[in-house]
């Protein structure tokens, strides 16, 4: 019955047989025919079907969430009893920022509780990073939160929020931002990332004007270019730069400041699987003592 209730999830989740048929490797006619089984079993009926669509009713609604707990119920029940038990892969995703900020000490900590599990590392960005997750490629990543709604089979859960700040070369004067921004060329953050459009963002709905000079997808890169006097920047507060920032001037936005979201994500139905719930206690664990 387990079988079963992966793909009622699964259907309740994609809103039609045949995607779902798709997701878990069956044909459409066998996804019904284990929702039938499933509902003869339970003796009521999960699902309004019309047309190609297969919508949730009452019964259904109530029901898809105790086959989740059931389903997280049973993933537990093969759960490592210690550390020495956790063996296999780990495919991570990571931005860059990750790399070198979360990850090394993340990865330390894994290593530690679960010194069998070969972690391999996959740098890239949020979109690519997002699309092998997707396509089971990696096992989950650590990306910034898209500006769009995930697809359902997706889970993202929030582990950070990194400020923007207004960097400046050290020797500039003047606290205004606005001023700041709009009297001097401007590197900007690469427009296609995500990160990069909650800049475009913030400059639209506050209505500021910007001399762009260059646009760059690497934050340590931009910084970099500031620092060599070529330029202002709005960047988030993460990456290798802040090992050196006195070599640059940071701004406060006060009540203008934005932020990115720092996201943990991994497919719906393994979200919490024994390995990934252990790294993602690695990774909070870290977010929260740092220098630990």
């Amino acid at each position: 019955m387990i079988r079963e209730l992966k793909t009622f999830v699964c259907v309740a989740r994609r809103g039609t047989f045949a995607a779902a048929g798709r997701e878990v490797g069956l044909t459409q006619s066998a996804v019904s025919a284990q929702i039938k089984n499933l509902e003869d079993t339970l003796g009521v009926t999960l699902f309004d079907r019309t047309g190609r669509a297969a919508t949730l009713n009452a019964a259904g609604q109530r029901a898809v969430a105790l086959a989740e707990e059931m389903l997280q119920l049973f993933g537990r029940m093969g759960s490592p009893d210690s550390a020495n038990d956790f063996r296999g892969a780990l495919r991570i995703g990571a931005i860059s920022t990750a790399q070198t900020g979360i990850l090394p000490q993340a990865l330390v900590a894994l290593r530690s509780k679960a010194p069998f599990i070969e972690a391999s590392l996959v740098p890239g960005v949020s979109l690519n990073l997002l699309s092998q997750v997707d396509a089971g490629e990696l096992d989950l990543a650590i990306m910034i939160k898209p500006p769009f709604a995930l697809p359902k089979e997706l889970h993202a859960e929030v582990i950070a929020r990194e400020p923007f700040v207004l960097i400046t070369p050290a020797g500039m004067s003047g606290d205004d931002p606005r001023q700041i921004l709009s009297e001097n060329p401007f590197i900007r953050y690469d427009q296609r990332s995500f990160g990069g459009r909650r800049v475009t963002q913030f400059l639209r709905e506050r209505k500021v004007e910007v001399r762009q000079t260059l646009e760059l997808d690497e934050l340590d890169a931009i910084v970099k270019m500031v620092r060599a006097g070529l330029g202002v920047s709005l960047v988030p507060m993460a990456g290798l730069w802040l090992e050196h920032a006195e070599d640059v001037r940071i701004i406060d936005l006060g009540e203008m400041t934005f932020f990115r979201e720092i996201v943990l994500v991994s497919k719906y139905l393994q979200r919490h699987t024994p390995l990934l719930d252990l790294f993602r206690h690695c990774v909070i664990d870290t977010l929260n003592h740092p220098s630990r």
